[in-house]
């Protein structure tokens, strides 16, 4: 093994740690009970910063992938660990001021999470051009794993030192671990290879033989076609993910505490299809995967919709959040091949605002619906509907064709 193939496995090890830390995002649940007793905030206002995290998580990771082009990616990630310890330890400070827990925690520490997911999966794409699907999932699957590290941590921390000083003990290890993790990333070098390989022609996912700009890549259908494609897989899991606790206690009649273990056994499904699936697109393609996982959602969509025991309630809810973390872990690599990997940064950081617009409107169409007929059936019939026409899109979708240069 070269010196460079042998880096490279390191760097690939610090994005996975770099990721783990972002992805403790997703223990904010852990904070909610305790917030709205402890101030007296509603749920809503609550669960308010958290969408604002996620949603500046989006528009930051777009920037994160312009400011790239023009900068380094260990500048960009050590900025990240910057604004998302910093806006940890604000938090701490908030005290019962909820706008600012909803600046330094939802707008800074949203900042240092976009910054911060983009740099891995962009820069492991470029480190591995031979695994793309396999690399990339294994990067975002430290993302989806962040939340069984941080919770059961961050528990503990609030019933021992209470909210402030647990925003604040969590705010400096995240920016150790993100920026520890950050001195390890740099790019290849130019027109870097493997050792030994060479792009198959006829391979199940093609690889771009000329790299887009921001602008070409939007100048294409493919790439709103793509942006559709992870809109719809993350609707069908987003929608899930907020309702696993109030549906499994409707449907299946369990307690509020199994219902709370389910939640954590499908966010294990969330960083497991992050990298099953998007390993499983380097032998089969990349459509081809989406077109198995908007098939399969729709039939276990249908299934959710009719099931009552809570063991039947668990296996589908794990298959579904498979899916959801497969998309995150596929998609980086599907825009990558079809762009190529020089501003997939940008390229691919611009289409995570479909993460966004998914998180708000999945939530807000499965509780419409549960409120409107009273029950869970129709949204979740709704939804199977929903994946069974979204199969579509990865059927038709084909590369663009470079200018010169015809991609197999």
């Amino acid at each position: 093994m070269t010196p460079q193939n042998s880096n490279r496995w390191l760097i690939a090890a610090a994005g996975v740690v770099m990721q783990v830390a972002l992805g403790a995002v997703y223990a904010w649940s852990v904070f909610r009970i305790p917030l709205t007793k402890t101030y007296g905030w509603t749920v809503s206002e609550v669960t308010f910063v958290f969408e604002l995290a996620i949603f500046m998580l989006g528009l930051a990771a777009f920037a994160g992938g312009l400011w790239m082009k023009r900068s380094t990616p260990r500048r960009v990630a050590v900025t990240a660990g910057l604004c998302y310890g910093l806006g940890m330890v604000l938090a701490g400070q908030a005290g019962s001021n909820l706008l600012l827990l909803a600046l330094s925690y939802g707008v800074l520490g949203g900042i240092g999470l976009g910054l911060g997911y983009i740099v891995p999966v962009t820069t492991l794409i470029k480190w591995f051009p031979d695994k793309r699907g396999m690399i990339t999932g294994l990067a975002v699957a430290g993302f989806g794993a962040g939340a069984l590290i941080t919770a059961p941590v961050a528990q503990r921390l609030i019933l021992s030192i209470g909210i402030p000083h647990t925003f604040t003990v969590l705010g400096f290890a995240y920016f150790v671990a993100v920026s520890g993790s950050a001195l390890f990333m740099k790019n290849p070098a130019e027109g870097y290879r493997p050792q030994g390989w060479q792009p198959a022609a006829g391979a199940p996912s093609p690889v771009a033989r000329e790299d887009y700009t921001l602008r070409e890549a939007l100048g294409s259908w493919q790439w709103y076609a793509l942006w559709a494609i992870l809109f719809l897989n993350t609707l069908a899991g987003i929608s899930i993910i907020s309702q696993t606790s109030p549906l499994a206690q409707e449907v299946t009649h369990v307690s509020a505490v199994a219902a709370a273990g389910l939640v954590g056994i499908v966010s294990i499904a969330n960083g497991a299809g992050r990298f099953l699936w998007s390993w499983c697109s380097d032998y089969i393609g990349r459509s081809r995967v989406f077109q198995l996982m908007f098939l399969l959602q729709s039939v276990v969509f249908f299934l959710l919709s009719r099931v009552h025991l809570f063991g039947g309630l668990g296996v589908l809810a794990f298959i579904i959040l498979l899916c959801y973390g497969g998309g995150f872990g596929t998609m980086p690599a599907f825009a990558a091949d079809y762009f190529g990997t020089r501003n997939v940064g940008s390229i691919y950081g611009l289409m995570l605002t479909a993460w966004g617009s998914a998180g708000l409107l999945g939530p807000t169409l499965i509780a419409y619906v549960r409120q409107s007929t009273g029950y869970y059936t129709a949204a979740l019939e709704l939804i199977a509907g929903i994946m069974l026409l979204s199969a579509v899109l990865p059927f038709v979708i084909r590369p663009p064709l470079a200018r010169n240069v015809r991609i197999p």
